[in-house]
């Protein structure tokens, strides 16, 4: 297998979970998400790169150090979006060794290994340059886009692009891609690269631009129910610890 290093976009700061520290900290079943999804990584990588916000790096570290976990901290300064976040990959020591980037969201708890290990393993056997988990769902905040073959030619995020959710298969925040290919065309000035809504540069218009290019991207629909838990508000945790 190709040099694989995992990536933890970690940034979030908790202020719209109305938490007081980064929201990847919260405990959850006992333990904090950023343990829980570092530990999950480590047959991958046993030290994989977290991006963090200034404020939120001390902490971070201090829990990190608390659990005996390695990590390399990169520090994305500004909140310019998941496009920039995931940009700061190339501050990491990793950065050189890695061939492939397997990333996570840094506040999903209950990724399960499964579905890690399928994405994984889905993603080289089709030799794709960018590979997502997802999962067919009632309401699709996220919507995965494929043409009449079943390829993947996009990954819609609604609230940019004034689409109702409703009924569709959306992605859960789990990529592996090829480092190179990805990262040179986040750095390109292309339409789609700045939210209208957020006015940050985003990540998921990457799988369209992509597919538009005739590189293989695909979505394994792996994902199960608790793959599509996130902290976003600390209702999105009821019912779960």
């Amino acid at each position: 297998m190709p040099e694989l290093r995992a990536l933890v976009a970690a940034a979030g700061r908790g202020t719209r979970a109305g938490l007081p520290y980064p929201k990847t900290l919260h405990p959850v079943q006992g333990m904090p998400i950023l343990i829980r999804i570092v530990e999950l990584l480590a047959p991958y990588d046993d030290r994989p790169t977290v991006v963090v916000s200034p404020e939120g790096r001390s902490p971070v570290a201090d829990c990190l150090e608390a659990h005996g976990v390695r990590a390399h901290l990169v520090v994305q300064p500004a909140p310019l979006g998941m496009g920039d976040a995931v940009l700061r990959f190339e501050d990491s020591p990793a950065a050189c060794e890695a061939e492939h980037v397997l990333l996570v969201w840094g506040d999903i708890p209950f990724i399960q290994s499964q579905t890690v290990a399928a994405t994984v393993a889905a993603h080289f056997e089709q030799g794709n340059v960018l590979t997502f988990a997802s999962r067919n769902v009632t309401v699709a905040y996220t919507q995965v886009v494929r043409d009449s073959g079943g390829c993947v030619t996009g990954l819609v995020e609604t609230r940019e692009n004034g689409v109702i959710p409703g009924p569709g298969e959306r992605d859960i925040g789990l990529f592996v891609f090829h480092k190179d290919t990805v990262l040179s065309a986040l750095r390109e000035a292309v339409p789609g690269r700045v939210g209208r809504a957020t006015g940050e540069h985003g990540f998921l218009y990457v799988v369209g631009l992509l597919a538009q290019r005739g590189l293989r991207v695909g979505a394994v629909p792996v994902a199960t129910e608790l793959d599509l838990v996130s902290l976003n508000s600390l209702d999105d945790l009821k019912g779960h610890g």
